[in-house]
């Protein structure tokens, strides 16, 4: 029998099983659930909704071809991305996931990107933000705002790397089957380019993606609170089932067999068994697994520790996984090279831990002045849209920056080539 015929046997005996488990242990099962309600309602909805309406409101006004255009000499060399990538990485990056996997669907949507430059963005995009990785792993599990600075190294230097090796994926000569925020833009040759400056092209390319769109502002409001409302409903339903899936495994016992399966492994490749259960835990949520990491036996080493939350971090969870499945399922784009490139990040992202542990740490200690972070609630959620708002700016004026810096110098290597010195 294939693969694919005993997929809906296994799916069946799946759910089968976990119906059984939630009659069996019921107390259990409902505590999970409200747990993981929970985590939805005080954390992830009012940090995650805003973002949702605001990223849409700034396609439909054309500001992601404006940013587009003033970054397409900087991700089309590095990335083999349309510069509106540029938006998406920095969107991903201050806000989390599923920011990144949402913008790429919606590039997608506007033929902006192909498959294969949807496929390398969404596998890059997708990250912790830095408000939960400074404020609940490094302060909240961790104890020290300290750690921040290597697991923010390794996570977002290990998010580059990705972006770099995505460049590899697909057809070399890929083209576009529609237009991008720069290919809407009016088509500007090299010579062409001193003449009609990037700013205006850029602010053209807006113009025209505003005119395209043709909704008015209640309208494209409106629109934006309904699909955004309908992607936090999918994500808070996902991270319920999570929560509860996993509770169940644990009161059925299952946990210690994979407990014991990663011990042999983490054995093998010189890391403290007792790391075992972060990491499944890990595999299926963020917050769990970083919590466990950050409170393991003190017998394990804190590198360790770091490494392994920085693992989870990269990994994003099974929960995350389904979210951006969920997402993608409405275009063409493959999980697969997502899933790929997400295990590559986790695992680069716990080399790179303990390469550069010893030039940015030292001899750390551990402070005992902080103490853990209490339970992230509505109110700081909410003031933690300010700091990713702030993020987001100095990220995209850096981003544009570095791209102008990079254009200018490309132009003056090619002219330098026109006309050699004689």
């Amino acid at each position: 029998m294939s693969v694919k015929k005993l997929g809906l046997p296994l799916m069946m005996a799946s759910l089968v099983s976990l119906l059984l488990l939630m009659l069996f242990f019921p107390g259990a099962y409902l505590e999970s659930a409200l747990r993981g309600l929970a985590i939805w309602w005080d954390v992830l909805f009012p940090s995650l909704f805003p973002f949702f309406i605001i990223s849409e409101m700034m396609l439909g006004f054309g500001i992601v071809h404006l940013f587009g255009t003033l970054m397409d000499p900087l991700m089309k060399p590095l990335f083999r991305i349309p510069g509106s990538g540029g938006f998406v990485a920095a969107m991903g990056y201050v806000s989390g996931y599923p920011i990144g996997a949402k913008l790429t669907a919606k590039l997608w949507e506007q033929n902006m990107v192909t498959r294969d430059e949807g496929e390398r963005l969404v596998a890059f995009t997708t990250s912790s933000d830095p408000i939960f990785l400074i404020g609940a792993v490094s302060v909240g599990f961790f104890h020290d705002p300290k750690i921040a600075v290597i697991l923010a190294a390794a996570h977002y230097g290990g998010g580059f790397l990705i972006g770099l090796l995505m460049r590899f994926h697909g057809k070399q000569s890929a083209t576009p089957d529609g237009s991008n925020a720069s290919r809407m833009a009016p088509k500007a040759t090299a010579e062409a380019a001193v003449k009609d400056r990037r700013v205006q092209r850029a602010f053209a390319a807006m113009h025209q993606a505003r005119m395209q769109d043709g909704r008015g502002m209640g309208e494209m409001l409106r629109q934006a609170v309904e699909s955004s409302l309908k992607l936090i409903i999918v994500v808070g339903g996902l991270v319920v089932f999570f929560s509860v899936f996993l509770e169940l495994l644990t009161q059925a016992g299952v946990m210690r067999i994979l407990y014991f399966i990663l011990d042999q492994m983490l054995t093998a490749v010189g890391f403290p068994p007792s790391l075992s259960e972060a990491l499944v835990g890990g595999l299926f949520e963020v917050t769990l697994g970083a919590r466990s990491a950050g409170e393991a036996a003190s017998s394990v080493p804190l590198p360790y520790k770091a490494a392994a939350a920085a693992f989870i971090l990269s990994w994003g969870g099974l929960s995350v996984h389904a979210q951006i499945a969920s997402i993608l399922h409405a275009t063409n784009l493959r999980y697969l090279p997502f899933m790929i490139a997400r295990l590559i990040h986790a695992i680069l992202a716990s080399v790179l831990v303990m390469l550069l542990w010893n030039p940015l740490m030292g001899s750390f200690m551990p402070s005992p002045v902080f103490s853990p972070l209490p339970e992230m609630g509505i109110a700081s959620a909410a003031g933690g849209i300010t700091d990713r708002i702030a993020f987001f700016c100095i990220l995209i004026v850096f981003m544009i920056v570095a791209s102008s810096v990079w254009s200018l110098i490309r132009t003056l290597w090619r002219a330098g080539k026109r006309n050699p010195a004689k």
